[in-house]
């Protein structure tokens, strides 16, 4: 059960036939809660003299009433968008309460701008994103991209899906690496899964292989007591060998030189991520640390060897 109780009415404007009027009321329930209504409402005048507060014995031209939570998202609305408003700022982000939806749209379209470069500049220039900020934005990227990369290890993934991400995050490659160029094709018989710029200026190769699978790192049959690479390796490490040679070959290819966007070709070297070690026992680390010593051109990685490098990185443990 609930009845009106208390009501305060404004007249908001007064014209000569009709009266614009804002109505509070309260209701009270038995329960003891108040809820608060507002009525906005225009009205035609009466020919006769009329009651100036009671509004409903006028002519309602239109009406319109909100019960209290849309009236206080009113309330809400106007104090935070009426003065920018009548400034002519159709969109901006309250300095007070700047996380929220609505506001992350905003910074959205604000980053969307075609010109990226300008924008880039702008914010360097101006100073706008500091560079504590800016290097914590950077590690958030990261640690999010290392928590795909575990998600991504629960799966039985084919390579296009690793080659994907790691031209996406080639830092986990580590700080020897500029950029992956955009050409793959070493000849018309040999194409890399990267082609990549060294700091030095230089072209080196990166060949993945998938780290699930049926592929294995060791070879279950030992030889005079020594692990030994598993035949699926030795084939991985082959055509990875086969890419440098192929690369080296192409150093003096006008073609080739053109292909990759002018990076020289000198004594290049290899990175080769393959299989998993996470539930390795000592001899075998020990084994894959003999076997990497064996290649001065070429580096051998398993898929857990990048995720703790990554997560050394970036200072934590996911």
């Amino acid at each position: 059960m609930s009845k009106v109780s208390d009501k305060l009415i404004r007249v908001l404007r007064d014209k000569k036939t009709v009266v614009t009027k804002a109505f509070f009321w309260k209701i009270p329930h038995d329960s003891g809660r108040v809820d608060i209504r507002l009525k906005v409402g225009r009205y035609k005048k009466p020919d006769n003299p009329f009651d100036p507060e009671v509004p409903e014995s006028f002519e309602p031209k239109s009406e319109l009433t909100f019960d209290e939570k849309e009236f206080e998202s009113l309330i809400t609305f106007l104090q935070e968008n009426y003065e920018p408003f009548k400034k002519g700022f159709k969109a901006f982000i309250p300095v007070d309460r700047p996380f929220t939806p609505e506001n992350a749209e905003q910074v959205k379209k604000l980053f969307a701008v075609p010109d990226r470069a300008s924008l880039i500049e702008f914010i360097f220039n101006k100073e706008i994103i500091p560079e504590d900020l800016s290097l914590a934005l950077e590690n958030v990227r990261r640690k999010k991209a290392i928590n795909e990369y575990e998600h991504m290890l629960r799966e039985d993934l084919v390579e296009n899906n690793w080659q994907k991400w790691f031209e996406d995050n080639t830092w986990v490659l580590g700080s020897e690496f500029v950029r992956v160029l955009d050409e793959r094709h070493i000849d018309v018989q040999n194409i890399s899964d990267f082609l990549m710029q060294a700091y030095d200026g230089f072209v080196d190769v990166v060949e993945i292989k998938r780290p699930e699978g049926r592929l294995h790192f060791w070879s279950p049959i030992r030889d005079h007591g020594n692990l030994v690479p598993s035949s699926d390796l030795t084939k991985a490490i082959t055509q990875a060998a086969r890419y440098i040679f192929e690369v080296e070959r192409e150093a003096n290819s006008i073609k080739f030189l053109d292909r990759v966007g002018g990076v020289r070709t000198v004594k290049p070297r290899g990175i080769l991520i393959f299989g998993r070690s996470a539930n390795w026992r000592n001899d075998e680390n020990e084994s894959y640390r003999i076997l990497n010593s064996s290649y001065h051109n070429l580096t051998i990685m398993t898929y857990d060897h990048v995720l703790e490098r990554a997560k050394r990185m970036v200072g934590y443990d996911c």
